[in-house]
């Protein structure tokens, strides 16, 4: 996975993660680190494999370590960040070396991570998007009871 190896060496990549780090020091809520974007890759992969979809591993594991890496953007400038990191990986992409083509599925998926239709997709976009959610410990957090999410979203169960 040669051009994954790329995207996590990438100067700005690195430079994001960094600042997305920072900013989360002191969360308490599920945080957006290397843990979690390498989650959301391996669920979504098996995801992948029990659905047959064969998309490309390595374009699985591009689009999870990518889907959050504009979180900062949305702590700094209140930009949502499914939308900053959609723009931020263009550029990482290109550099990496994807094609214009997988470029376009990716960002496409990135965006659509947080789309409520996301979770019944039998695409890139719908096991990037089942992966982020799945991928949370509900059942093993300490802010359990303070997270906005609703009682019927928490994952109580161990699944992936």
């Amino acid at each position: 996975m040669n051009r994954v190896d790329k995207i996590i060496n990438n100067e700005c990549y690195r430079q994001c993660y960094n600042v997305i780090q920072q900013l989360e020091e002191e969360r308490i809520f599920c945080g957006h680190d290397m843990i979690h974007f390498l989650d959301v890759a391996r669920i979504a992969y098996i995801l992948n494999l029990e659905s047959g979809l064969k998309i490309d591993k390595e374009i699985i594991y591009a689009t999870a370590l990518l889907h959050d890496i504009g979180r900062h953007m949305q702590y700094i400038r209140n930009i949502p960040h499914h939308e900053a990191s959609a723009q931020i990986a263009e550029g990482i992409l290109k550099d990496s070396g994807f094609s214009q083509k997988e470029t376009e599925n990716i960002i496409l998926a990135i965006l659509a991570h947080r789309d409520k239709t996301g979770p019944g997709r039998e695409d890139l976009s719908g096991i990037i998007c089942r992966a982020d959610k799945i991928s949370r410990n509900c059942f093993d957090c300490n802010a359990q009871m303070e997270c906005n999410w609703p009682s019927d979203k928490k994952n109580m169960l161990l699944e992936y």
